[in-house]
């Protein structure tokens, strides 16, 4: 007889899903199936141009690894499972699935995704929005605390996408105001969530006021017991996506904010930064690849010296950039977010986000660091006036405090 593993061996996925399919007796067959093909670019997903170009606009550059293996299945119209922690794209994955699938000819209802809080229904609901905004798609946030009556007048007046909390929308089903008929597409987003905060009930209400044949995404970061239970009463073999926690961490990195007022001011604050800067291995993080070049360029002409890297740069050219800068060659690098998952430089002990990213998920990314090394690090924000929301938002997300720069910043370093 085969030996049992160790305790604390190795997560084995292939083993969770036997236990699973044991545990909910799935008849005969294999409840979950596993989906392992991978997409390195959104490119390669078979995307409508105009989203392409949504999700392009709204800063991202490459897929992250739950995209990379969840927008595909999604768009295919498979039930899926996937789990993945807060912070992984998780969101656009899903409003890519549903975008890429809308009817925009028929201003229905097509689409219906759950969020346990107002704020993440909101949340959602922007970036179902930006990444639609070339397909002209139409997204209302259902949720608690606003007025009934002025939901009913714009579901009245035709949407192709609902987002929102379950006690609103179950309330808008049963008033008819929200007409289930064209609904194809059930999203649960933070189930595990939805349900430990006791929305169970609601769901399956709403469930049983959806047409039967309706194609169901759920996304978790874990996946409880009534959780499974959810995807075995409502989806039809459902394909599974796991992506692992990054190794990803803010501790042991200070972080700060300049109040910059307006965008031209950010210009001359970097440069009377630039010989802290120069003392030790800096990125700086812009949001387009068109500002990395402008910001190159404007930096280069004051005799600054910096590298810069960006997606429209062929692989070729990126590779030799960062080898300069993980030698320390180069010590100022310029980039996009493209590269935020790939700078592990042991050195780097300095991040500006010239631009705040787009998303709070992002910010790990540019700043955070591999736990394991104990570094220290210093992470500065320019802030302009229209950045303040964006900044209370990341304190928020990652239950951070961040304060205003103080003078000795090369003490710090």
């Amino acid at each position: 007889m085969a030996a049992a593993a160790p305790e604390g061996s190795q997560f084995d996925a292939r083993q969770f899903d036997a236990k699973m399919n044991e545990i909910l007796g799935a008849e005969g067959d294999e409840f979950f199936t596993s989906y392992d093909e991978v997409y390195d670019s959104f490119d390669a997903m078979g995307l409508q141009e105009n989203l392409l170009r949504g999700i392009y606009a709204y800063g991202f550059e490459k897929p992250s690894a739950i995209q990379q293996r969840g927008i595909v299945p999604f768009c295919k119209g498979l039930d899926v499972i996937q789990q993945a922690q807060s912070g992984t794209g998780k969101t656009a994955t899903f409003c890519s699935g549903v975008l890429q699938q809308l009817d925009y000819s028929l201003v229905e209802c097509q689409a219906l995704v759950l969020a346990p809080t107002r704020e993440l229904a909101q949340q959602i609901e922007k970036v179902m929005r930006a990444l639609g905004d070339y397909l002209g798609v139409k997204v209302h946030a259902c949720v608690g605390g606003t007025v009934v009556r002025e939901d009913q007048r714009i579901l009245s007046s035709g949407v192709h996408v609902v987002v929102g909390t379950p006690g609103r929308v179950f309330d808008m089903l049963r008033r008819q105001s929200l007409r289930a008929d064209y609904i194809k597409m059930f999203v649960l987003d933070e189930a595990d969530e939805m349900l430990s905060r006791g929305f169970k009930d609601q769901i399956y209400d709403i469930f049983q006021l959806l047409p039967p044949k309706i194609q169901v995404g759920v996304f978790s970061a874990t996946m409880p017991p009534e959780a499974l239970e959810i995807t075995r009463k409502f989806m039809a073999k459902p394909v599974r996506i796991l992506v692992k926690r990054d190794e990803l961490t803010l501790e042991g990195i200070k972080q700060f904010y300049v109040n910059v007022d307006k965008e031209d001011w950010k210009l001359e604050t970097l440069c009377d930064l630039y010989e802290t800067l120069a003392i030790t291995q800096s990125v700086i993080f812009i949001n387009t690849r068109r500002k990395v070049d402008w910001l190159t360029d404007k930096m280069r002409s004051r005799d600054h010296t910096v590298s810069a890297t960006h997606g429209d740069m062929d692989q070729n050219t990126r590779d030799i950039i960062m080898r300069e800068f993980r030698s320390g060659s180069s010590r100022v690098l310029i980039t996009t977010d493209l590269l935020a998952r790939g700078i592990d430089v042991q050195q780097v002990s300095l991040v500006i986000n010239y631009d705040l990213p787009t998303q709070p998920e992002n910010y790990l990314h540019r700043i955070g660091r591999s736990g394991r090394f104990g570094r220290k690090g210093v992470a500065i924000n320019f802030v302009t006036k229209d950045d303040e929301r964006m900044l209370f938002d990341i304190q928020k997300f990652y239950n951070v405090v961040v304060e205003e720069l103080p003078a000795n910043v090369a003490d710090l370093l």
